[in-house]
């Protein structure tokens, strides 16, 4: 079974940020690939369950729906730390691409500071609607899980992108390139490194 080098960097993947902010985002960096490769491989066992249920016993799984709903919540919000580590968010970058390398340097510490600003400020708003959603005390039908149990990935994911961010920010402080994360170098996909 042959593993491309992006598989290998990522199942080594070490912060190259200095001291206790490094050992933060290596600590994260291993949960968050736990959390999506657990989500993923739960959500294709309780689909092809499912689907075997229905086609082979005649029976769905009345719960598959609901354990489906979890997951994807789980991992879109693990997700978006995950691509802001691997420095995979969409980017408009016309003026950016035409500063000089101190510029796009000082704009990319701007967008990463305000980026993580508004993950915080969403992670307050989320933490505002659980709270919403525990006081009127719903339910998941078929498995009768509180609901609001369901959403605590939210400010989960919206935390640990706001850290992220701010661990960028610092690095490119710190640093005499551009990183759009911590270990991803700015460039076009034929001379973006990962470091």
């Amino acid at each position: 079974m042959d593993m491309n080098e992006e598989d290998v960097a990522e199942q080594q993947y070490r912060s190259t940020l200095p001291g206790p902010l490094g050992v933060i985002d290596t600590w994260i960096s291993k949960a968050e690939a736990v959390i999506l490769a657990m989500g993923v491989i739960l959500m294709a066992i309780n689909t092809v369950a499912n689907v075997i249920g229905r086609f082979v016993f005649g029976e769905s799984l009345h719960f598959s729906e609901e354990v489906n709903r979890i997951l994807i919540v789980m991992i879109t919000f693990a997700g978006i730390g995950y691509a802001a580590r691997h420095g995979r968010h969409i980017r408009m970058s016309a003026i950016y691409d035409a500063l000089p390398t101190g510029g796009r340097r000082w704009l990319m510490i701007f967008i990463c500071l305000f980026t993580a600003l508004v993950m915080f400020t969403l992670c307050y708003y989320s933490i505002g609607y659980i709270q919403t959603t525990y006081s009127r005390g719903r339910v998941l039908p078929s498995l009768s899980i509180p609901v609001w149990l369901m959403y605590l990935w939210v400010p989960v994911g919206f935390t640990i992108t706001g850290i992220q961010y701010l661990l960028t920010a610092i690095k490119n402080m710190t640093s005499r390139d551009v990183y759009l994360s911590t270990h991803v170098v700015d460039g076009y996909k034929d001379t973006e490194t990962e470091v």
